[in-house]
């Protein structure tokens, strides 16, 4: 398998606050997408680069993940790949597939996950050598994807699944909602000094124009309320000491909501 470092990830702002991603492997020439918000900015950063555009990785079927697909396929030829639950509901597949499958990308592993919630039959792309986790709406910078279709067991699930990867797992979430999820945050965790370090440089990093996404696992362990459901300081600030993980987690979902 190809080593990590041949791999370059560029971060492609579109819409108002989404992301896409553009994953490259320069020895192969191959570049993939995950998600394809906006046509526009995603073929000017290829066009900056030199690159060509080979596939379209999507994560779930919301239009602003879904709608540049049509144009960029028309306009590169791309494949595209989609979870088969979610198939009826997005752009032609080139290429099916369930969480627990893995396919390859010019030779580095992509592991296919689940990451129910935020959707149901939303997936997730794992690239271990690239230390990189494509999230989208489930697992984001300090948040977690609201609960359109999927229940809070489903979204718990999954938070669960990703918390299980190495702590330099780098997550790649779909929006630029960070600031709003640290305010949040710190209703939750008010004395929690990690957070309170992550917000500074959340303000510093929006004040200069700069994302806040990606972020490491570990940063979300320490920082992100939806991962510390199961902690005690966590659960007795919700005046839930001794209840499930599951139980604090929709607590903190339910507030989120309403916040």
């Amino acid at each position: 398998m190809a080593d990590e470092t041949d791999i370059e990830i560029v971060t492609v702002a579109a819409l108002s606050d989404n992301y896409d991603f553009l994953v490259h492997d320069p020895i192969s020439g191959r570049t993939a997408l995950v998600d394809a918000a906006d046509p526009a900015p995603i073929l000017a950063a290829l066009a900056e680069r030199g690159w060509s555009l080979d596939e379209i990785w999507l994560t779930h079927h919301h239009w602003d993940h879904i709608d540049g697909t049509a144009a960029l396929v028309e306009a590169t030829g791309a494949q595209v790949t989609g979870a088969k639950a979610d198939q009826h509901r997005l752009p032609p597949l080139t290429r099916v597939v369930e969480p627990g499958q893995r396919f390859e990308f010019a030779g580095h592993q992509v592991n296919v996950l689940a990451a129910d919630g935020h959707t149901v039959g939303h997936i997730a792309y794992h690239m271990p050598a690239a230390k990189a986790l494509f999230t989208a709406d489930s697992l984001m910078a300090l948040g977690c994807g609201r609960l359109f279709e999927g229940t809070p067991a489903q979204m718990w699930d999954t938070l669960s699944r990703f918390m299980a990867l190495p702590d330099e797992t780098v997550i790649y979430s779909g929006h630029e909602y960070t600031a709003a999820n640290a305010r949040f945050a710190q209703t939750i965790e008010p004395d929690n000094a990690a957070l309170t370090a992550r917000i500074n440089d959340i303000e510093s990093a929006r004040a200069k124009g700069q994302p806040t996404v990606p972020s490491l696992l570990s940063l979300e362990r320490a920082t992100n309320p939806f991962l510390r459901a199961g902690l005690a300081t966590v659960k007795a600030h919700l005046a839930l000491t001794g209840a499930s993980d599951l139980d604090a987690f929709t607590e903190i979902r339910a507030r989120k909501d309403q916040f």
